[in-house]
């Protein structure tokens, strides 16, 4: 999960030293007044967002492959110790139980 976050930032970064390339050379708009900044961080979202979708498509599987086999695993150690938590209630609420295992 680290690894497709780390290339999602960097992706995004790329697309911004290049929007901010394009807008100062004169090629892109510039934003109205003081907004030049959030243009170029915006456009570069705008940008960075299909190309991460379709570039890390392997990548963003692989990471959801792991998420889903930990969200497993602690479903099935959650159910363990609720079983074992009826299995323990069950035998204090039974008598005799306790004699017998004296």
């Amino acid at each position: 999960m680290l690894r497709y976050t780390l290339m999602r930032l960097g992706i995004f970064v790329g697309c911004l030293v290049v929007v901010w390339g394009l807008v100062y050379s004169g090629l892109a708009p510039r934003g109205l007044g003081d907004s030049n900044g959030m243009w170029v961080v915006l456009l570069a979202l705008v940008l960075s967002a299909p190309i991460s979708f379709v570039v890390l498509r392997k990548e963003r599987d692989r990471a959801s492959a792991g998420i889903v086999q930990r969200v497993d695993r602690m479903k099935a150690n959650l159910e363990a110790n609720r079983s074992q938590e009826d299995i323990e209630d069950d035998a204090s609420r039974t008598p005799g139980q306790a004699s017998r295992a004296s």
